[in-house]
């Protein structure tokens, strides 16, 4: 209880509490419009956050994140316009919903199942990283090492698309991260004599240029197409037969999305479609769903907020981003001074208590201020593209540059976002590269400095109880994909 005062203490300042609005607003806006995801957003808006406080910065962003999974689902449900892609399976019965004059009925439970989904996420959190940070203090350098190993190997199995594409992406990740001067012998790698990048690529450059820059050109080379909202919302108050189907399922999409979100290469996209596939498969009458079921908008909408909330702990705890969006908040960690991992809990208890108490002030924020504004949401969807994104990449630039003061980083972020998008095009996801490029650093510390203490010898690995477990795991799944039955097996379930 001592904890949770101490965050609410740090969180109810007026900045602090301005920031977490702003955050949520932002990211119900991210949501809201077409395009622009949460990762892109976060590349983005990270430099920006230089000269926030720390927790300030990490709250803001953390809020951008929980708030798209909530203004997501407003536009798939009243115009059929998914604004990211955890809320795509939240079209098919919110939607039809809407065309029921059911609107505000199915924005009801989407509304009541984020935040009771946020919440309970929350309280995972804070009851589950202490334990987790207590145990994961007994972790030396093997350990580490071989933690790193398999969760960048898990990301990449559970990771859609090739599995063999995610694997080579994420070694060229790694690569990238060793940029720069060896710590060790001061001796320069893959610099090619350049003074920039004696400190190696800097992270915020290379995430907006594979996620930002892309995601823009991608929107602008398309015709905008803009649905407009004719069907009238309806009560937001539902029926008790309809509180009678939907509270169950946000309790299953809740239990879901906590268990998935924790899940290296889990998170809300995840959780939202497990969570549709298992109401449809308990329902006593399965052909409901896809004519405006509500526990499809219940379950998955629950499912979404769990999983993005619930994918912080594998940061805060154990210093491993379990998806690319924490890669991004692990790097602005990072970037404001912070070693992520268990010594954040017990070093700096005011901002991880602090970014737990700001998720239930988030979440609360979102129910209060966004329902109230639907309307507003809609009527942004007008704005057209090519007026929004020149500003967009302009304050990018801006917030690039002020980082370090260097042209180097704004023509770095351009170079990465040119082959960004022949990514985009080549249809190759950069999420595993930037994971690598994350993790890549960390893993060559930590195998160092094992090999160092063990003179050299690399059964230390795989002799140590924890770090064997950890490498035989990760063997098991590298094995597993070269099944054919396990690869079709996880083909399917992917286009499932």
């Amino acid at each position: 209880m001592d904890n949770i005062l101490l965050g609410f203490a740090q969180i109810l300042t007026l900045d602090n509490m301005g920031l977490c609005l702003a955050g949520a607003l932002v990211g119900t806006l991210v949501g809201v419009l077409p395009g622009l995801g949460p990762l892109a957003t976060l590349a983005i808006l990270l430099p920006i956050t230089f000269g926030l406080e720390p927790l300030g910065a990490l709250v803001m962003l953390a809020g951008v994140y929980y708030g798209s999974q909530y203004g997501g689902s407003t536009t798939a449900i009243l115009v059929n316009l998914p604004g990211e892609s955890s809320s795509v399976v939240t079209c098919i019965d919110g939607h039809e919903m809407t065309k029921q004059g059911r609107a505000g009925e199915a924005l009801f439970m989407a509304a009541t199942g984020s935040f009771m989904a946020g919440c309970v996420g929350t309280l995972v959190i804070a009851l589950a990283a202490p334990s987790i940070g207590a145990f994961a203090q007994q972790f030396a350098s093997p350990e580490y090492t071989a933690l790193l190993i398999f969760g960048l190997i898990a990301a990449v199995v559970i990771a859609s698309g090739s599995a063999v594409e995610a694997l080579v992406l994420a070694l060229i990740g790694v690569l990238l991260g060793f940029v720069g001067t060896d710590i060790n012998s001061g001796a320069e790698r893959y610099t090619f004599g350049r003074l920039e990048l004696l400190d190696g690529l800097q992270f915020v450059p290379l995430a907006l240029g594979f996620f930002g820059i892309p995601e823009i050109i991608a929107n602008l080379e398309h015709p905008e197409q803009r649905k407009v909202l004719t069907a009238k919302l309806g009560s937001i108050w539902p029926r008790w037969p309809q509180i009678k189907a939907g509270l169950p399922a946000m309790i299953r999409g809740t239990g879901l999305g906590t268990m998935l979100g924790v899940l290296p290469g889990g998170g809300a996209l995840l959780s939202s479609f497990v969570s549709y596939s298992v109401e449809k498969r308990l329902a006593t009458d399965p052909s409901r769903f896809g004519k405006g079921a509500v526990e499809g908008v219940a379950g998955p909408e629950a499912a979404n907020n769990a999983g993005a909330q619930t994918s912080f702990i594998p940061l805060l705890t154990l210093g491993i981003p379990s998806n690319p969006v924490m890669a991004i908040m692990m790097g602005a960690m990072i970037l404001h001074g912070i070693q992520p991992g268990p010594q954040v809990i017990a070093k700096q208890p005011e901002l991880f208590w602090g970014l737990v108490a700001s998720m239930w002030m988030g979440n609360l924020f979102l129910l209060v201020i966004n329902l109230p504004m639907i309307g507003l949401w809609v009527k942004l969807l007008s704005v057209p593209y090519r007026l929004l994104f020149p500003l967009i990449v302009a304050i990018a630039c801006i917030g690039i540059y002020s980082v370090n003061n260097s042209a180097f980083d704004v023509f770095t972020a351009m170079i990465f976002g040119a082959i960004g998008y022949v990514f985009y095009k080549l249809k190759l996801q950069p999420a595993p590269l930037l994971l690598g490029f994350i993790v890549g650093p960390l893993l060559e510390e930590n195998m160092r400095r094992s090999l160092t203490v063990s003179r050299g010898d690399p059964t230390v690995f795989f002799t140590r109880p924890i770090s064997g477990v950890l490498m035989a795991g990760a063997i098991v799944l590298l094995l597993a994909l070269l099944l054919p039955a396990i690869r079709r097996g996880r083909e399917i379930a992917l286009k499932e």
